[in-house]
């Protein structure tokens, strides 16, 4: 009867401290919790929502992503611009490689902005020095264009410094949603 209980203690012992380590290594390496700062992605993230990272999948265009600026700071911001794009904005329209693209994530906030342009006239060959984004480099804007520091004051971002994509609001619980890309 002893040797019985010792054996599922001993089990459980093990599978507590199995089911610790993979909870450890998801949360560190896959599944990497933050805190959204400021008010450069409103209204899609606020300031103060906790978001779930994920570093294991391709970045796409207009995905959320979290990454390291080279100003040394941390900034959660949408892909605009992948390797080999050229970018320019005119008449607060998204132009890719001549090709007009809507911004559908953008849609409310362009219906209330009737008074104001969102996304000033630029051009990324003038930002950047080059005509197309570099290869393992991204331009990246803000979702609030107006207050946002983004690829139009630092300039792309190289892959390298990619934390992950944006996946979740798991914080405050009446803002729980799933961000889509």
């Amino acid at each position: 009867m002893e040797k019985k209980i010792v054996e599922t203690l001993w089990h459980w012992i093990k599978m507590f401290v199995l089911c610790t380590v993979i909870i450890f290594i998801m949360r560190a390496f896959i599944f990497v919790p933050l805190e959204v700062t400021g008010n450069s992605m409103s209204p899609t993230l606020k300031e103060h929502d906790f978001v779930v990272v994920e570093n294991f999948s391709t970045v796409n265009r207009f995905d959320i992503i979290v990454f390291h600026a080279p100003d040394g700071n941390t900034y959660v911001k949408r892909v605009i611009g992948l390797p080999g794009d050229h970018i320019v904005y005119k008449n607060d329209s998204l132009y890719i490689n001549n090709n007009l693209v809507e911004e559908t994530f953008l849609k409310d906030i362009k219906k209330k902005k009737n008074e104001y342009v969102l996304t000033s006239d630029f051009d990324s060959k003038d930002l950047i020095g080059t005509k197309t984004i570099p290869k393992d480099q991204y331009f990246v804007m803000g979702d609030n264009r107006r207050v946002s520091k983004d690829s139009r004051s630092f300039g792309t971002i190289s892959s390298y410094s990619i934390i992950g994509k944006a996946r979740l609001v798991y914080y405050p619980i009446q803002d729980i949603k799933i961000i889509k890309d």
